[in-house]
Protein backbone atom coordinates (compact mmCIF):
# COMPACT_ATOMS: atom_id res chain seq x y z
CA UNK A 1 0.00 0.00 0.00
CA UNK A 2 1.38 3.40 -0.96
CA UNK A 3 0.46 4.94 2.39
CA UNK A 4 2.29 2.32 4.49
CA UNK A 5 5.96 2.04 5.42
CA UNK A 6 7.85 -0.73 7.23
CA UNK A 7 7.69 -4.51 7.54
CA UNK A 8 7.48 -5.24 11.26
CA UNK A 9 6.95 -1.68 12.48
CA UNK A 10 4.24 -0.72 10.01
CA UNK A 11 3.16 2.92 9.76
CA UNK A 12 0.07 3.82 7.71
CA UNK A 13 -0.90 7.48 7.41
CA UNK A 14 -4.28 8.82 6.29
CA UNK A 15 -6.14 12.06 5.67
CA UNK A 16 -6.00 15.13 3.44
CA UNK A 17 -4.81 18.67 4.07
CA UNK A 18 -8.32 20.17 4.08
CA UNK A 19 -10.27 17.11 5.18
CA UNK A 20 -11.70 16.59 8.68
CA UNK A 21 -8.50 15.09 10.09
CA UNK A 22 -5.14 13.46 9.44
CA UNK A 23 -3.60 10.60 11.37
CA UNK A 24 -1.79 7.30 11.50
CA UNK A 25 -2.15 3.66 12.44
CA UNK A 26 0.98 2.06 13.92
CA UNK A 27 1.17 -1.73 13.97
CA UNK A 28 4.10 -3.58 15.51
CA UNK A 29 5.07 -1.50 18.54
CA UNK A 30 5.97 -4.07 21.22
CA UNK A 31 3.82 -4.14 24.36
CA UNK A 32 4.90 -2.23 27.45
CA UNK A 33 6.42 0.82 25.71
CA UNK A 34 5.44 4.13 27.35
CA UNK A 35 2.80 5.88 25.22
CA UNK A 36 1.07 9.04 26.39
CA UNK A 37 -0.48 12.01 24.57
CA UNK A 38 2.30 14.17 26.02
CA UNK A 39 5.04 12.08 24.37
CA UNK A 40 3.41 12.38 20.97
CA UNK A 41 2.36 15.99 21.44
CA UNK A 42 5.92 17.10 22.13
CA UNK A 43 6.99 15.99 18.65
CA UNK A 44 3.84 17.28 16.94
CA UNK A 45 4.42 20.70 18.47
CA UNK A 46 7.82 20.80 16.76
CA UNK A 47 6.23 20.09 13.37
CA UNK A 48 3.04 22.15 13.60
CA UNK A 49 2.50 25.31 11.53
CA UNK A 50 2.54 28.84 12.89
CA UNK A 51 5.62 28.40 15.08
CA UNK A 52 7.46 31.52 13.91
CA UNK A 53 7.52 34.30 11.33
CA UNK A 54 9.51 32.12 8.90
CA UNK A 55 6.91 29.35 8.68
CA UNK A 56 3.35 29.18 7.38
CA UNK A 57 0.90 31.13 9.52
CA UNK A 58 -1.79 28.45 9.34
CA UNK A 59 -2.80 28.01 12.98
CA UNK A 60 -3.28 24.35 13.85
CA UNK A 61 -3.00 23.17 17.46
CA UNK A 62 -2.39 19.63 16.18
CA UNK A 63 -3.78 18.06 19.35
CA UNK A 64 -3.39 14.29 19.18
CA UNK A 65 -6.13 11.84 20.09
CA UNK A 66 -4.94 8.28 20.82
CA UNK A 67 -7.82 6.02 19.86
CA UNK A 68 -6.54 2.49 20.43
CA UNK A 69 -3.66 0.22 21.39
CA UNK A 70 -2.79 1.94 24.69
CA UNK A 71 -3.82 1.18 28.27
CA UNK A 72 -2.65 2.91 31.44
CA UNK A 73 0.15 4.71 29.62
CA UNK A 74 1.77 1.75 27.85
CA UNK A 75 1.37 0.05 24.48
CA UNK A 76 -0.67 -3.15 24.32
CA UNK A 77 1.12 -4.61 21.31
CA UNK A 78 -2.00 -4.05 19.20
CA UNK A 79 -2.49 -1.38 16.49
CA UNK A 80 -2.27 2.18 17.78
CA UNK A 81 -4.51 4.68 15.99
CA UNK A 82 -3.82 8.39 16.42
CA UNK A 83 -5.93 11.24 15.07
CA UNK A 84 -5.28 14.98 14.65
CA UNK A 85 -8.21 17.12 13.54
CA UNK A 86 -7.83 19.94 11.01
CA UNK A 87 -9.23 23.13 12.55
CA UNK A 88 -7.80 26.02 10.50
CA UNK A 89 -8.11 24.93 6.87
CA UNK A 90 -9.15 27.78 4.57
CA UNK A 91 -10.33 25.97 1.45
CA UNK A 92 -11.57 29.19 -0.13
CA UNK A 93 -7.94 30.15 -0.73
CA UNK A 94 -7.84 27.41 -3.37
CA UNK A 95 -11.16 28.07 -5.12
CA UNK A 96 -9.49 29.93 -7.99
CA UNK A 97 -7.06 27.03 -8.51
CA UNK A 98 -9.66 24.29 -8.82
CA UNK A 99 -8.98 23.68 -12.52
CA UNK A 100 -5.30 24.69 -12.53
CA UNK A 101 -2.19 22.52 -12.48
CA UNK A 102 0.08 24.56 -10.22
CA UNK A 103 3.77 24.71 -11.26
CA UNK A 104 5.98 22.40 -9.22
CA UNK A 105 3.03 20.69 -7.51
CA UNK A 106 1.68 17.17 -7.89
CA UNK A 107 -1.65 18.34 -9.34
CA UNK A 108 -1.14 17.01 -12.87
CA UNK A 109 0.50 13.77 -11.71
CA UNK A 110 -2.34 13.07 -9.27
CA UNK A 111 -4.97 13.66 -11.95
CA UNK A 112 -3.20 11.26 -14.31
CA UNK A 113 -2.93 8.59 -11.62
CA UNK A 114 -6.39 8.77 -10.04
CA UNK A 115 -8.55 10.66 -12.52
CA UNK A 116 -9.74 12.83 -9.63
CA UNK A 117 -7.98 15.05 -7.11
CA UNK A 118 -8.57 17.18 -4.04
CA UNK A 119 -7.39 20.62 -5.13
CA UNK A 120 -7.64 22.09 -1.61
CA UNK A 121 -4.06 22.48 -0.47
CA UNK A 122 -2.92 19.51 -2.51
CA UNK A 123 -5.00 17.00 -0.58
CA UNK A 124 -2.89 13.94 0.12
CA UNK A 125 0.26 15.42 -1.45
CA UNK A 126 0.32 18.20 1.14
CA UNK A 127 2.99 18.35 3.81
CA UNK A 128 0.13 18.04 6.30
CA UNK A 129 0.27 14.28 5.67
CA UNK A 130 3.49 14.22 7.71
CA UNK A 131 1.54 14.72 10.96
CA UNK A 132 1.03 10.95 11.05
CA UNK A 133 4.72 10.26 10.42
CA UNK A 134 5.75 12.47 13.34
CA UNK A 135 3.24 10.81 15.68
CA UNK A 136 4.53 7.36 14.68
CA UNK A 137 8.10 8.59 14.98
CA UNK A 138 7.46 9.74 18.54
CA UNK A 139 6.58 6.17 19.51
CA UNK A 140 9.61 4.79 17.68
CA UNK A 141 11.92 7.29 19.40
CA UNK A 142 10.55 6.30 22.80
CA UNK A 143 11.06 2.60 22.13
CA UNK A 144 14.58 3.11 20.76
CA UNK A 145 15.56 5.15 23.81
CA UNK A 146 14.98 2.09 25.98
CA UNK A 147 18.08 0.52 24.40
CA UNK A 148 20.16 3.69 24.27
CA UNK A 149 19.45 4.91 20.74
CA UNK A 150 18.88 8.68 20.46
CA UNK A 151 18.01 10.76 17.41
CA UNK A 152 18.65 14.41 16.63
CA UNK A 153 18.47 16.63 13.59
CA UNK A 154 18.72 20.17 12.28
CA UNK A 155 18.83 22.48 9.28
CA UNK A 156 22.45 22.54 8.11
CA UNK A 157 21.96 24.54 4.92
CA UNK A 158 19.58 27.18 3.58
CA UNK A 159 20.25 28.12 -0.03
CA UNK A 160 24.04 28.77 -0.04
CA UNK A 161 24.42 29.37 3.72
CA UNK A 162 25.85 26.31 5.48
CA UNK A 163 26.25 25.39 9.13
CA UNK A 164 29.77 24.62 10.30
CA UNK A 165 29.13 23.38 13.83
CA UNK A 166 26.90 20.52 14.94
CA UNK A 167 25.79 21.67 18.37
CA UNK A 168 22.48 19.84 18.58
CA UNK A 169 21.55 21.64 21.80
CA UNK A 170 21.16 24.82 19.70
CA UNK A 171 18.52 23.38 17.36
CA UNK A 172 15.45 24.28 19.40
CA UNK A 173 16.86 27.68 20.35
CA UNK A 174 16.37 29.28 16.90
CA UNK A 175 13.41 29.19 14.49
CA UNK A 176 15.36 27.73 11.58
CA UNK A 177 16.47 24.78 13.76
CA UNK A 178 20.14 25.22 12.89
CA UNK A 179 22.79 23.49 15.05
CA UNK A 180 25.16 26.41 14.52
CA UNK A 181 24.23 29.49 16.58
CA UNK A 182 26.45 31.81 14.54
CA UNK A 183 25.05 30.73 11.17
CA UNK A 184 21.36 30.59 12.16
CA UNK A 185 20.79 34.38 11.87
CA UNK A 186 22.18 34.36 8.32
CA UNK A 187 19.84 31.53 7.37
CA UNK A 188 16.89 33.46 8.81
CA UNK A 189 17.86 36.53 6.77
CA UNK A 190 17.81 34.45 3.57
CA UNK A 191 14.39 33.02 4.41
CA UNK A 192 12.92 36.40 5.32
CA UNK A 193 14.25 37.90 2.07
CA UNK A 194 12.56 35.11 0.10
CA UNK A 195 9.27 35.72 1.93
CA UNK A 196 9.48 39.46 1.21
CA UNK A 197 10.00 38.66 -2.45
CA UNK A 198 6.99 36.30 -2.39
CA UNK A 199 9.36 33.41 -3.17
CA UNK A 200 10.91 30.42 -1.38
CA UNK A 201 14.27 28.76 -0.76
CA UNK A 202 15.45 25.21 -0.17
CA UNK A 203 18.15 23.66 1.96
CA UNK A 204 19.51 20.56 3.64
CA UNK A 205 18.35 18.80 6.80
CA UNK A 206 20.74 16.47 8.64
CA UNK A 207 19.68 13.73 11.06
CA UNK A 208 21.92 11.68 13.32
CA UNK A 209 21.22 8.52 15.33
CA UNK A 210 23.68 7.67 18.08
CA UNK A 211 23.83 4.43 20.04
CA UNK A 212 22.75 2.26 17.10
CA UNK A 213 24.41 -1.13 17.64
CA UNK A 214 26.24 -2.94 14.87
CA UNK A 215 24.21 -5.52 12.96
CA UNK A 216 20.98 -3.77 11.97
CA UNK A 217 19.94 -3.91 8.33
CA UNK A 218 20.47 -6.46 5.58
CA UNK A 219 23.30 -7.01 3.11
CA UNK A 220 21.40 -6.97 -0.18
CA UNK A 221 17.98 -5.63 -1.17
CA UNK A 222 16.96 -4.31 2.26
CA UNK A 223 20.20 -2.48 3.05
CA UNK A 224 19.77 -0.07 5.93
CA UNK A 225 20.94 2.84 3.80
CA UNK A 226 18.54 1.82 1.03
CA UNK A 227 15.66 1.77 3.52
CA UNK A 228 16.72 5.17 4.83
CA UNK A 229 16.86 6.50 1.29
CA UNK A 230 13.31 5.30 0.65
CA UNK A 231 12.14 6.73 3.99
CA UNK A 232 13.63 10.17 3.45
CA UNK A 233 12.59 10.47 -0.18
CA UNK A 234 9.02 9.66 0.81
CA UNK A 235 8.90 12.97 2.71
CA UNK A 236 7.20 15.69 0.62
CA UNK A 237 9.60 18.13 -1.10
CA UNK A 238 12.73 15.97 -0.64
CA UNK A 239 14.86 15.46 -3.75
CA UNK A 240 18.09 13.86 -2.58
CA UNK A 241 19.67 11.82 0.22
CA UNK A 242 23.25 11.47 1.44
CA UNK A 243 24.59 8.89 3.87
CA UNK A 244 27.75 9.85 5.76
CA UNK A 245 30.30 11.44 3.41
CA UNK A 246 27.76 11.39 0.60
CA UNK A 247 28.51 13.06 -2.72
CA UNK A 248 31.58 14.87 -1.36
CA UNK A 249 33.37 11.50 -1.29
CA UNK A 250 33.47 11.61 -5.10
CA UNK A 251 36.24 14.21 -4.83
CA UNK A 252 38.42 12.09 -2.50
CA UNK A 253 40.54 8.94 -2.63
CA UNK A 254 39.79 5.61 -0.98
CA UNK A 255 42.75 6.16 1.30
CA UNK A 256 40.90 9.17 2.70
CA UNK A 257 37.39 7.73 2.96
CA UNK A 258 38.05 4.21 4.27
CA UNK A 259 36.95 4.30 7.91
CA UNK A 260 39.56 2.74 10.19
CA UNK A 261 38.37 0.85 13.27
CA UNK A 262 40.71 1.29 16.22
CA UNK A 263 40.09 0.06 19.73
CA UNK A 264 36.34 0.29 20.17
CA UNK A 265 35.51 3.02 17.67
CA UNK A 266 35.94 4.31 14.13
CA UNK A 267 38.39 7.17 13.64
CA UNK A 268 36.24 8.62 10.84
CA UNK A 269 32.66 8.08 9.71
CA UNK A 270 32.51 8.53 5.96
CA UNK A 271 30.25 5.47 5.80
CA UNK A 272 27.62 7.23 7.92
CA UNK A 273 27.40 4.33 10.34
CA UNK A 274 26.49 1.77 7.67
CA UNK A 275 28.78 -0.75 5.95
CA UNK A 276 27.52 -3.26 3.41
CA UNK A 277 23.96 -2.24 4.20
CA UNK A 278 24.40 -3.06 7.92
CA UNK A 279 24.93 -0.68 10.84
CA UNK A 280 28.53 -0.76 12.10
CA UNK A 281 28.10 0.87 15.51
CA UNK A 282 29.09 4.40 14.48
CA UNK A 283 26.58 7.25 14.34
CA UNK A 284 24.07 6.91 11.52
CA UNK A 285 24.23 10.19 9.60
CA UNK A 286 21.66 11.09 6.94
CA UNK A 287 21.26 14.35 5.02
CA UNK A 288 18.19 15.25 2.98
CA UNK A 289 17.96 17.82 0.19
CA UNK A 290 14.76 19.86 0.55
CA UNK A 291 13.56 21.75 -2.50
CA UNK A 292 12.14 25.30 -2.31
CA UNK A 293 8.46 25.30 -1.40
CA UNK A 294 6.32 25.10 -4.53
CA UNK A 295 3.55 27.40 -3.27
CA UNK A 296 4.81 30.94 -3.84
CA UNK A 297 3.12 34.31 -4.30
CA UNK A 298 5.05 35.34 -7.41
CA UNK A 299 3.06 35.36 -10.67
CA UNK A 300 3.62 32.12 -12.58
CA UNK A 301 2.42 30.56 -15.80
CA UNK A 302 0.22 27.52 -15.22
CA UNK A 303 -1.75 25.08 -17.37
CA UNK A 304 -5.43 24.35 -16.84
CA UNK A 305 -7.31 21.07 -17.08
CA UNK A 306 -8.80 22.24 -20.39
CA UNK A 307 -5.36 22.81 -21.93
CA UNK A 308 -5.27 26.58 -21.63
CA UNK A 309 -2.54 28.62 -19.97
CA UNK A 310 -2.97 31.41 -17.46
CA UNK A 311 -0.95 33.48 -15.02
CA UNK A 312 -1.63 32.65 -11.38
CA UNK A 313 -0.58 33.97 -7.99
CA UNK A 314 -0.96 31.40 -5.20
CA UNK A 315 -2.68 32.94 -2.22
CA UNK A 316 -2.84 31.47 1.27
CA UNK A 317 -0.35 30.74 4.04
CA UNK A 318 2.81 28.96 2.95
CA UNK A 319 6.36 28.29 4.17
CA UNK A 320 9.12 30.36 2.52
CA UNK A 321 11.45 27.53 3.58
CA UNK A 322 10.27 24.07 4.55
CA UNK A 323 13.48 22.96 6.27
CA UNK A 324 12.64 23.96 9.87
CA UNK A 325 9.48 21.84 9.80
CA UNK A 326 11.12 19.00 7.88
CA UNK A 327 13.57 18.48 10.76
CA UNK A 328 11.10 16.61 13.06
CA UNK A 329 9.70 14.73 10.06
CA UNK A 330 13.16 13.53 8.98
CA UNK A 331 13.98 12.56 12.57
CA UNK A 332 10.74 10.58 12.66
CA UNK A 333 11.46 8.72 9.42
CA UNK A 334 14.94 7.87 10.72
CA UNK A 335 13.38 6.56 13.95
CA UNK A 336 10.71 4.57 12.08
CA UNK A 337 13.32 2.97 9.82
CA UNK A 338 15.61 2.09 12.72
CA UNK A 339 12.67 0.73 14.71
CA UNK A 340 11.81 -1.60 11.86
CA UNK A 341 15.45 -2.67 11.51
CA UNK A 342 15.68 -3.33 15.26
CA UNK A 343 12.59 -5.55 15.25
CA UNK A 344 13.91 -7.46 12.24
CA UNK A 345 17.22 -8.01 14.02
CA UNK A 346 15.42 -9.19 17.16
CA UNK A 347 13.49 -11.69 15.06
CA UNK A 348 16.71 -12.94 13.47
CA UNK A 349 18.96 -13.14 16.54
CA UNK A 350 16.49 -13.20 19.42
CA UNK A 351 18.09 -10.34 21.33
CA UNK A 352 17.75 -6.58 21.62
CA UNK A 353 21.28 -5.61 20.61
Amino acid sequence: MSSSFGRLYVVTTFGESHGPAVGVVVDGLPPGVPVTPEIVQHELDRRRPGQSSITTQRQEADRVEILSGVFEGVSLGTPIAMLVRNTDAKSRDYAALKDVFRPGHADYAYMQKYGVRDHRGGGRSSGRETVGRVAAGALAKTALQTIGVSIMGGTVRVKDVQAVRRDWAEVEKNPVRCPDAEIAPRMIEVIEAARADRDSVGGVVETVASGVPAGWGDPTMAKLDAMLGAAMLSIPATKGVEIGGGFAMCELHGSQTNDVFEGDRFLTNYSGGIAGGISNGAEVVVRVAVRPATSIGKPQRAATETGETRTIEIEGRHDPCICPRVVPVAESMLAITLMDAWLRQRALRGRDR
